[in-house]
């Protein structure tokens, strides 16, 4: 699941432009860049609850293509970490129900929000996609 993430994340991020960061919709609504760094800090404070801490993280976010980097940063010490043979410190059942179903969707809002922006990403063909656990890597988009 946090390999999806990532993945439909990619896709999402990589090649939007340094204005998407900033992309606002309707005044009630956050930006590219508030998503990305709240998904941000939902993988972060996902691998604190594996290793048993309850935290709550608000970021601000960082420039674009720094704030991508966190991401991939964040996703990929949360799946290796679940990849490894380090014990959970919560049932990874409880972390798809909240912070990584959160996640994804935050992810769908940036792929309509690229949409609405002029920038839709890629086509992808997410059934057929080679998504292999704890073998997350940025270069793959």
């Amino acid at each position: 699941m946090v390999a999806t993430v990532a993945y439909r994340s990619g896709l999402a991020v990589v090649d939007a432009p340094e204005s998407f960061a900033e992309f606002r919709a309707h005044e009630t609504t956050r930006t590219p860049g508030e998503l990305l760094a709240h998904i941000g800090d939902l993988l972060e404070g996902s691998l604190h609850l594996l290793k048993g801490e309850m935290v709550y993280l608000t970021s601000t976010p960082l420039p674009w293509k720094d704030e991508v980097t966190r991401f991939f940063s964040a996703v990929k010490n949360l799946d290796l970490y679940l990849a490894s043979e380090a014990p959970l410190g919560c049932p990874v059942e409880k972390l798809v129900q909240g912070p990584i179903g959160d996640a994804l969707t935050h992810v769908g809002q940036i792929v309509m929000l690229r949409r609405m922006s002029g920038n839709p990403i890629r086509p992808a063909g997410y059934f057929t996609a080679e998504i292999v656990a704890g073998e997350i890597d940025a270069e793959t988009f």
